[in-house]
């Protein structure tokens, strides 16, 4: 595999709604899709900001191509809007894969219906169930949330901020 060359830079957070983000110059984000062999995204990317390291998504968005920034990577990111930070970007070929919490699985299993609806959900929302639930803190959060989960496929409640999944 070739070198990855990286991109550093200073940007302001800016924000859009209540996401805080700062814009790429172009010839940073030229230098990934160099490095990621694409140009449309979503993009993986690591990188640093004001030295702390990141794993985040570069994403394009009205138009222009984004970086987030949450309170993961920067503490208290929306209120440091205006801010000026100093980044280092680069292409981060790593896969990002979750795995799901085993007793997610099993009552996936157990709940035929469920699983059926599941597997025809968009991998994009498959992953997002996937990831709440892997990222609980608790076991008793976690069942309860796969309680939750079933239900939701299953039409019977709310889960992750949507409405039921009526099939």
């Amino acid at each position: 595999m070739k070198s990855i060359k990286k991109a550093t830079f200073t940007a302001v957070i800016d924000i859009i709604g209540i996401n805080p983000f700062v814009s790429l110059p172009e010839p940073v984000w030229e230098g990934v899709f160099r490095q990621a062999q694409k140009e449309k995204g979503p993009i993986l990317i690591r990188g640093t900001i004001n030295g702390k390291p990141f794993r985040q998504t570069l994403v394009k968005f009205k138009g222009a191509w984004r970086l987030y920034v949450n309170n993961v990577m920067l503490k208290d990111s929306p209120r440091r809007v205006g801010e000026a930070v100093e980044l280092f970007v680069e292409y981060d070929p790593e896969p990002r894969t979750i795995a799901p919490h085993p007793d997610f699985i099993r009552a996936l299993n157990q709940h035929k219906k469920a699983k059926q609806v599941f597997e025809q959900l968009p991998p994009s929302l498959q992953k997002e169930i996937v990831r709440y639930i892997a990222n609980l803190k608790t076991e008793t959060s976690a069942q309860a949330n796969i309680e939750k989960a079933i239900g939701f496929l299953t039409g019977k409640n709310k889960f992750i901020g949507r409405e039921p999944i009526r099939s």
